[in-house]
């Protein structure tokens, strides 16, 4: 096997051996620490709002070390109440100093015990809510689409899906670095993060519920060695895998892949192509780019068209597909159409619309 260009395998190990877990998406909060130090303000607050309630009404309390109350006995009793100590050496024994303790100090204690104990409800509370939507994210998952390797490739082939009217719920990103899943999790995906190359990875993302799987790796003995994983865990996902070099298109579809995209060579040929003629390769990337102008698509054949001549049909139509055979809309064997072909074609996309005229099985 050929090989060229780097992979996700050869960043530093600390990365590529992060925790394989999954991210899914999270609402934009507040940061932890300005949370924490927030909080931590506020029952410093009250802690000093306690004390000048006692020292401002020191005359009605009642210290039995020295019989009087200073500074430094309100701020300790102020602590030793708030944490609900309470030892009894410092006292309120006038009526409005008790009636302070019942309509001020009581509410602050209160006050102080929630921002405390409210901080770790918090934490088991969302850690909680984030298994909830973890499990219900697994129970809901099925035919969805499992994408390895979020680089250019693999960010491209998202656009493409989601253009075609697939939602962001039913994508997960497989990706070896977590930085990666953040940025994935940032546009609304669900990431894992871990090598493709294992099947427990390739487990947490549900793989073996998935309906397609697109390879987007930089090396392609990576990609040979997801695709087997993936089609090992997954008989009848259709697989599509990218690859740098032509030479090594046969050994992936052999691993198991439905489809192989050389990405050097086709990039390669629509540069040539724009060189003999721009115009040529501006329709071109057109039809590559899902959502706007002229899209290619693929679609069954309508009850009103079976019969008819490829010509006859409303769509351009480019290619025939029956059975496992591509045929030609030029060749004699494509018409009449029959009711299980079906037709690739072009369409155009009306600007606004979810996804092109025809389309829709």
């Amino acid at each position: 096997m050929k090989l060229s260009g780097h992979d996700a395998l050869d960043r530093p190990v600390g990365e590529a051996l992060a925790t394989r877990r999954i991210k899914l998406p999270r609402r934009v909060v507040e940061r932890p620490l300005r949370q924490v130090g927030r909080r931590v303000l506020i029952a410093l607050l009250v802690l000093v709002t306690t004390a000048m309630v006692v020292w401002l009404d020191r005359s009605g309390y009642h210290d039995n070390a020295d019989g009087k109350v200073d500074l430094l006995d309100a701020f300790y009793y102020a602590t030793v109440t708030l944490s609900t100590t309470g030892y009894g050496d410092i006292v309120p024994y006038s009526d409005p100093a008790r009636l302070a303790n019942i309509l001020v100090i009581t509410p602050l204690r209160v006050l102080f015990l929630i921002i405390l104990v409210g901080t770790t409800l918090e934490v088991l509370t969302e850690r909680t809510r984030e298994e909830f939507r973890l499990k219900r994210w697994r129970t809901q998952l099925r035919d969805h689409t499992v994408v390895v390797g979020f680089g250019t490739k693999g960010r491209s082939a998202i656009q493409t899906l989601c253009a075609t009217g697939l939602k962001k719920d039913q994508i997960v990103i497989v990706d070896p670095s977590a930085k990666v899943i953040e940025a994935a999790n940032a546009d609304g995906f669900v990431g894992v993060v871990g090598d493709a190359t294992r099947s427990d990875v390739l487990l947490r993302a549900e793989l073996q519920r998935a309906r397609q799987v697109v390879i987007a790796t930089q090396r392609d003995d990576t990609a040979v060695l997801v695709t087997l994983t993936a089609r090992q865990l997954n008989r009848g996902a259709k697989i599509v895998a990218a690859v740098r070099e032509e030479e090594n298109a046969p050994l992936l579809k052999q691993s198991g892949a439905d489809a192989v995209i050389t990405s050097a060579s086709a990039a390669g040929r629509l540069l040539g192509l724009s060189v003999l003629s721009p115009s040529a390769g501006t329709v071109m990337e057109d039809l590559i780019q899902q959502g706007s102008g002229l899209d290619l698509i693929e679609r069954p054949v309508r009850k009103p068209e079976v019969g008819k001549n490829v010509r006859d049909v409303e769509d351009l139509v480019v290619t025939v597909k029956r059975g496992h055979r591509l045929l030609g809309y030029d060749s004699s064997e494509a018409s009449p159409l029959q009711a299980m072909d079906r037709l690739i074609a072009i369409v155009r996309v009306s600007p606004g619309a979810a996804e092109p005229a025809g389309r829709s099985e």
